[in-house]
């Protein structure tokens, strides 16, 4: 457990996924740091890059609030699909799900994987990104009942189980995990208001 500073932050998480804000306003905690939700859909760039994607969104996200926010985006990039899906995993998720994933790799198709994340932060007179990733494959088939979107099929690197199987390793080793973690460390060492 990270120990808490003695000050309190307020911080707002643009996102319009539940679960994404769940994960994050739980380690938000260990940092004091009050995460709240602003619930958004606004209109993503298209890129292939998730930095530029969650960089642009919280621009956007910090002239309508004016509060200390930041945007996430993740993608799933499948080394034997050319990357497919990479920044438009939710889309793709949305449209075909994990099943349509799977149905994609050929049986004897390389499996490897690599989630991407990237995080964007901006109060009045900072901006910074962060990003974190995690290495590993597409099982054959959904295991586990566990978290969401891909985490039923993606095992990372030296682990057998998915994700959704031992929904600990992800809150340890995920993409997500890694880039919230450098963006808390941030606050708490640098007091950013």
């Amino acid at each position: 457990m990270i120990p808490n500073t003695s000050k309190h932050y307020d911080l707002y998480f643009a996102t319009s996924n539940e679960h994404k804000y769940k994960e994050a306003a739980s380690l938000a905690k260990n940092y004091n740091i009050s995460l709240k939700r602003h619930p958004t859909k606004g209109i993503e760039v298209r890129s292939d890059d998730v930095v530029e994607i969650a960089v642009n969104g919280v621009r956007e996200i910090y002239t309508a609030i004016q509060k200390p926010v930041f945007t996430e985006d993740t993608g799933l990039f499948i080394k034997s699909l050319h990357g497919f899906p990479g920044t438009y995993s939710g889309w793709v998720y949305s449209k075909i799900g994990t099943r349509g994933i799977l149905d994609l790799l050929k049986s004897d198709a390389p499996r490897s994987a690599i989630f991407r994340t990237a995080i964007a932060f901006k109060t009045k007179s900072k901006e910074r990104t962060f990003t974190g990733m995690c290495a590993g494959t597409i099982s054959k088939n959904e295991r586990g009942e566990s978290g969401f979107a891909y985490d039923k099929i993606f095992v990372p690197s030296g682990y057998p189980s998915t994700f959704a199987e031992r929904i600990e390793l992800k809150n340890q080793l995920s993409h997500r995990y890694k880039a919230l973690t450098e963006l808390f460390s941030y606050i708490r060492d640098n007091v950013c208001v």
